[in-house]
């Protein structure tokens, strides 16, 4: 699993290119994205995402809010699990921080042990 910016081109060796963020990409067109999949419904909730706000000092608390989300969120989280299984998949989200963002949280949840809600 690879995670890129939507503003980096995307590459042949992105495999399936899945947007994890639920608005799209300012300033970013369709064809230049790439995207094979939106998922919007794997994105933090619009109450997370502006409480968090990308500051760095709310980072743990975001990582311990958005998990619990993923784990409520069972159907959505299965279905990545799935085109993950299926090849070569890229997470892409347009945020700034390359450190501090929800693909990064998605990403270590996946990798991690499969938790009772996926």
């Amino acid at each position: 699993m690879i995670l890129k910016r939507a503003y980096e081109a995307a590459s042949p060796g992105d495999g399936q290119r899945v947007l994890v963020d639920r608005l799209w990409p300012r300033g970013v067109s369709k064809e230049k994205a790439a995207i094979d999949l939106w998922l919007k419904e794997i994105a933090p909730s619009t109450d997370l995402r502006q409480w968090f706000g990308h500051d760095p000092a709310r980072w743990d608390e975001f990582q311990s809010r958005y998990r619990a989300e993923l784990d409520a969120n069972g159907e959505v989280v299965g279905q990545l699990r799935d085109v993950i299984r299926a090849g070569r998949t890229t997470l892409v989200y347009g945020a700034r921080d390359e450190v501090h963002n929800d693909a990064v949280v998605l990403a270590a949840y996946l990798a991690g042990p499969i938790s009772a809600g996926s």
